[in-house]
C-alpha cells in the first residue's frame, strides 16, 4: 500500500534524513572546532584527544536533543515530513533521547543491522527506537 501520514518512516526515508541532518551536524562540529581552537584547543583530533571528542559528542547531541524534545524533528526530518514521538504519542524525553543517541551507534557500528532490523517489522522501528520508546512517523 501506499505510505500516508501517520504511516512509521521506512528505512530509504531514514537514510535520507541523515544525510540531510548530516550536512546540519558537519557545520555545527566545525563551529565547535574553531571555537576549540580558539580556546588554545589546536592539533586536537577526534577519537585519539578524548576531551575534544567528548565536546564533539555533546554539540552532536545537543542538536538531536533539543530538536526532538522542542519540535520533534531535526531540520532533515522536516525536509522528509516525519516527526519522532515517544510510544504513547508525545515527545521525547531527555532521557529517551539520550538512550536513542547512544544506541544509533550501536545500530550502525554492526553493520547497520539496527537499521536493517526495521525492515522485518510492520511497525519499521530499529534498535535505537526499541531500545528509547520511540518511532519515527510521517506527517502531511
Amino acid at each position: 500500500h501506499a505510505n500516508k501520514p501517520g504511516d512509521p518512516c521506512g528505512l530509504i526515508r531514514r537514510l535520507m534524513i541523515m544525510l540531510y541532518d548530516g550536512l546540519v551536524i558537519v557545520a555545527l562540529l566545525m563551529l565547535a572546532t574553531t571555537l576549540a581552537m580558539s580556546l588554545g584547543m589546536e592539533n586536537r583530533t577526534a577519537g585519539k584527544d578524548p576531551l575534544y571528542t567528548a565536546g564533539l559528542l555533546v554539540v552532536w547531541f545537543q542538536y538531536l536533543d533539543w530538536c526532538w524534545r522542542h519540535g520533534g524533528m531535526t531540520l532533515g526530518m522536516r525536509a522528509w515530513r516525519v516527526r519522532i514521538e515517544n510510544t504513547d504519542g508525545g515527545r521525547p524525553g531527555w532521557g529517551q533521547s539520550a538512550i536513542r543517541f547512544l544506541v544509533s551507534f550501536l545500530s550502525a557500528a554492526m553493520a547497520g543491522l539496527g537499521f536493517i532490523w526495521s525492515l522485518f517489522r510492520s511497525d519499521r522501528r530499529t534498535w535505537h527506537d526499541l531500545a528509547s520508546n520511540t518511532r519515527l512517523i510521517r506527517f502531511r
